[in-house]
């Protein structure tokens, strides 16, 4: 196992691994993070597992690793890992199982004050029209053909449906859809799994948060975004549900057998992968844009649903209820990216698993309102505590792949929270701070306790530290609700 000296730090908020340190690494491994988050990360498998992905056939130099990394599955959340595109590999278990696990932030002209007496109302309303849980299902029961639509088309279909407008689509990853997609590399139990389940939130970590933003620390890009001290803003966290989540189940048994095929030598068989070119890599990556597609659909049906629940809440009270799109990104997605490497542009596929996009200022892939400033980077803390808004840096393109942390990060397994927390007493504790919450179970909701996760200020810090993003905004929840 790696120890601290084993490390060379390069700040106090960045270490290296270099490739020394294990004969089969082809790359070094840099870590965001301070000595004290270093320790934490030390106490499970996520280092081990970064070092792992350095050895990958293809792998660009570094593997990177945020202050929120944990261990997952092949390959540590909050990892970022390159490789040569068309000739390097794919590894489903570096996207991770529930593929564009993404954040969508919308703002309101509402002060906090004019709408507290409101909120309980809000609450209810938000929890009827988005529906959450596990298996949780929705009013949209999708035929082959629609579902086969929704991969292809992403937030474009919640459009031509009239539930997203062109600004929606403007502000979100990608315009809302991933080209080159193609439902028919989806199996028929992911499809299935798929039908019932578009416009609905599910469980574990996901999410929707009413919150008041708290503080602003870059005024000129809170313009840009719309925030405002003191008013309502809406966050929605959630992904592709079982369909995704099948898809992953799918590959990662396809891509046992491409592993043989291809003569690749891998130090885990969770990180599984195929040759880009490599018809069983093609394969999935239009498997995973297709995913993709549908869980930018099914944020954009959240949004549609938050924002019926708002006009029904505040509608007639003399304030303007609108919520516009800040932005919406993704955290799980494999996407072909165009860096520059020792001063060449250098086509690469970049593997963010639990990291976020955070593109700098002037990247032509951003909206015109966003390049000036760079790209939102929407992060929620753990359930009660601060989220954060920042923005992309020239550094974080010249030192991470143009990507930064995603949230807080777990410290306690899901089953370890469970046991020591009791849903009960927590929904109690955040309802005496002031927060309205509704959770479709409260052993859910021990799952999510904030002392289940890492401080998000913390990480924000690290990461801000660092120089690869920026902070903008601080933003404290009032409601949430929990699948």
């Amino acid at each position: 196992m790696i120890r601290i000296q084993d490390l060379n730090k390069i700040s106090d908020y960045e270490w290296e691994i270099p490739k020394s340190y294990r004969q089969d690494m082809r790359v070094a491994v840099r870590l965001f993070v301070t000595r004290r988050l270093l320790e934490a990360a030390l106490q499970d498998l996520s280092i081990e597992q970064a070092i792992n992905a350095a050895t990958l056939p293809g792998v660009v130099e570094p593997v990177v690793v945020m202050p929120d990394m944990h261990q997952g599955y092949g390959f540590p959340i909050g990892g970022v890992a390159a490789t040569r595109y068309p000739n390097g590999v794919i590894s489903p278990g570096a996207i991770g199982y529930d593929i564009n696990c993404g954040v969508r932030l919308l703002a309101s002209t509402i002060p906090l004050e004019a709408a507290e007496e409101r909120l309980d109302d809000l609450a209810n309303a938000l929890n009827h029209y988005c529906p959450s849980g596990v298996g949780s299902e929705g009013s949209i029961h999708l035929t082959t053909a629609e579902l086969d639509a929704v991969c292809r088309q992403g937030a474009r279909w919640a459009l031509k449906k009239g539930m997203a407008s062109e600004e929606d689509l403007r502000r979100t990853e990608e315009n809302g859809c991933l080209e080159g997609a193609d439902p028919a590399k989806v199996s028929q139990r992911a499809k299935q799994r798929g039908m019932a389940q578009l416009g609905t939130l599910g469980a574990g970590n996901h999410f929707i948060e009413v919150d008041v933003v708290d503080q602003i620390f870059d005024g000129e890009a809170a313009a840009a975004m719309g925030l405002q001290e003191g008013m309502l803003a809406l966050m929605i966290h959630c992904g592709s549900r079982g369909f995704g989540h099948q898809i992953c189940t799918d590959y990662v048994q396809d891509l046992q057998s491409a592993v043989r095929r291809y003569g690749i030598q891998l130090p885990d068989r969770e990180l599984v992968c195929a040759p880009l070119d490599s018809p069983e890599g093609q394969n999935y990556l239009a498997a995973m844009r297709s995913a993709a597609n549908y869980a930018f659909c099914n944020r954009q049906i959240l949004a549609y649903h938050a924002r019926r629940a708002f006009e029904e809440v505040f509608a007639g009270s003399g304030l303007r209820w609108q919520l516009h799109q800040v932005y919406d990104i993704a955290h799980n997605m494999g996407k072909v990216e165009t860096h520059e490497v020792n001063g060449r542009k250098l086509k690469v596929c970049v593997h963010r698993k639990g990291a976020t996009r955070a593109f700098g200022p002037g990247h032509p892939e951003l909206p015109d309102a966003y390049k000036p400033i760079g790209q939102p980077v929407l992060v929620p803390g753990s359930m009660g505590t601060a989220s954060w808004v920042l923005i992309g840096t020239e550094d974080s393109m010249a030192r991470s792949w143009g990507s930064t942390c995603h949230g807080a990060g777990r410290v306690l397994s899901r089953n370890k929270a469970k046991k020591d927390f009791r849903g009960e007493r927590l929904r109690n504790e955040l309802e005496q701070s002031g927060i309205h919450v509704r959770a479709g179970s409260m052993s859910g909701l021990a799952e999510e306790a904030p002392m289940a996760y890492k401080d998000v200020d913390e990480v924000v810090e690290t990461v801000s530290g660092a120089g690869i993003a920026r902070k903008v905004a601080r933003l404290r929840p009032v409601i949430v609700i929990k699948g």
